[in-house]
């Protein structure tokens, strides 16, 4: 079966696969969804035991239709080779009873969006020999930490293709924004704004919808595409990753075929639990998805009122890829509880730019019954590295703490016990200042850990811990710094335009 992709917005119908991957966001400003979800019409048990790769491309074949089966295997060889520092991908750690979790981490840039980034350059120069595309990708990302990294390691000197990252200056990590601005590669990019993520990411969406814009680049030979989670060639290799968690829980003879799952997931953007969902609604059997937030809690919120109201105080904490009030991806859900009317989506969508919020019904609400969301503020957070430490001597991040802490709360509260995977979306190096304060009380930490910076915490980490510090913090400890510029918001369409011409 063909699938087709249309616009949440209303304007853009009948679009293969390829194309919508190319252009990233439809000509109207809304978000690709796919006309039909496909069926996952082949045994789950006959997928226990099989690589990762091959699990990726009986879920991505089903999605990607207009992609050949040589084109589609070749994007997926290239994409989870060696650059994964374990030949499983993405291996399940269980901790606890009927808790696992899922490390999404082990690519090259050691978070999630590695799952993703590394095979969406491969779906893009593929899709654009596809459609005889000449013109030079520029593709165009906002970034709340972990996007640009994975996004720049990806599409480095891939011909035919620019990068222009923009991320909050004072919003990331030091490991995070270290990792981005040593970045090497002709064709890369890198600018930090002194505004947050959700300015990036508006300005990022404004010039995508810049005809005049467009038609400077298009006389230059330049044509915009995306790699946020937008893009829904970002978003499909992550329903693979949901697919390849039952298949080896069944391996492990941890659940019985058909047996329900639950599955947490930390969400800033809403793409990665939206995958989660698309995963059930293809028959994956999962009972409920929790949505983990951390205090920028406009999700949880969401669902617990129907109301989305991002008019709230931005709260930067120690899980910044979660610090977002406008989650994109969320649009698509949106799009599916309106029964696919476009006009009303598009409502609710001008409404929450216009004028900060939007309501649901209650009828369109009772669609979200599959959706459970909660929160942790910080304390929570670091409470719950330490407890998972001293408890399975066993090392997660601040955003992976915020979905166990989310998950400990929703047992508590619903007397839940089925099977639960956690979505574990980065290394806890990447986040060692956070992570070492909240072991403190458990193991020898000097005095002065403010005073260290963040390779020397790496290093303290790994001493306390017995773990290894990931190649990915090793490359980055001495390495020059190449990108330096930072810009206001507003003047983030002319630093494009610099870069580019």
């Amino acid at each position: 079966m063909q699938i087709l992709y249309k616009s949440t917005r209303g304007g853009e119908e009948g679009v293969p696969a390829s194309r919508a991957i190319l252009k990233g966001l439809a000509s109207d400003g809304g978000l690709y969804v796919p006309e039909t979800i496909p069926e996952l019409d082949i045994s789950l048990e006959e997928l226990t035991g099989k690589p990762y790769r091959h699990i990726a491309f009986e879920v991505m074949r089903r999605f990607l239709t207009d992609f050949t089966e040589e084109e589609l295997k070749h994007c997926i060889d290239c994409a989870y080779d060696d650059k994964f520092d374990t030949p499983e991908i993405a291996p399940l750690h269980r901790t606890g009873e009927n808790t696992w979790f899922l490390e999404l981490y082990h690519g090259a840039t050691i978070a999630f969006k590695d799952m993703a980034l590394s095979i969406l350059p491969y779906l893009m120069t593929t899709a654009a020999k596809k459609n005889s595309v000449t013109d030079e990708i520029v593709i165009l990302t906002a970034t709340s930490g972990d996007t640009g990294k994975a996004a720049l390691a990806g599409f480095a000197d891939v011909p035919g293709t620019r990068i222009v990252v923009f991320y909050p200056k004072y919003g990331v990590s030091p490991v995070q924004e270290k990792q981005m601005v040593t970045q090497k590669g002709d064709n890369t990019c890198v600018i930090g704004i002194t505004g947050n993520f959700d300015d990036a990411q508006t300005a990022v969406k404004k010039m995508f919808e810049d005809r005049e814009l467009s038609q400077k680049l298009a006389e230059k030979g330049f044509r915009f595409s995306s790699a946020n989670s937008i893009n829904i060639g970002r978003l499909v290799p992550q329903i693979a990753y949901y697919v390849w968690s039952y298949a080896k829980l069944l391996e492990q003879g941890a659940i019985r075929c058909g047996e329900e799952i639950n599955i947490v997931v930390p969400t800033g953007n809403f793409g990665n639990i939206l995958a989660a969902y698309y995963a059930k609604q293809m028959g994956l059997p999962v009972h409920t998805l929790i949505c983990a937030s951390n205090e920028n809690k406009v999700l949880f919120d969401f669902f617990r009122t129907g109301t989305y109201d991002r008019r709230r105080e931005f709260i930067l904490t120690s899980s910044p890829s979660m610090d977002i009030l406008i989650s994109s991806n969320l649009e698509r859900l949106i799009y599916k509880i309106c029964g696919d009317n476009a006009e009303e989506c598009s409502a609710k969508m001008n409404a929450l730019r216009n004028e900060g919020w939007y309501s649901i019904t209650e009828e369109q609400k009772e669609q979200l019954k599959s959706f459970c969301g909660g929160y942790c503020d910080q304390n929570e957070t670091e409470q719950t590295i330490a407890h998972i430490y001293m408890e399975e001597k066993y090392v997660i991040d601040t955003h992976t703490a915020v979905a166990a802490g989310v998950c400990r709360k929703y047992r508590e509260s619903s007397k839940d016990p089925r099977p639960t995977v956690i979505a574990s979306t980065a290394s806890p190096y990447k986040f060692t200042r956070s992570v070492v304060k909240a072991l403190k009380n458990l193991a020898e930490v000097p005095e002065n850990i403010e005073e260290l910076d963040d390779f020397e915490l790496a290093d303290l980490l790994s001493r306390i811990t017995g773990t290894a510090i990931p190649k990915a913090v090793e490359e980055i400890r001495i390495a020059p710094i190449l990108h330096d510029k930072v810009v206001d918001a507003s003047d983030m369409p002319q630093a494009v335009c610099d870069f580019l011409f």
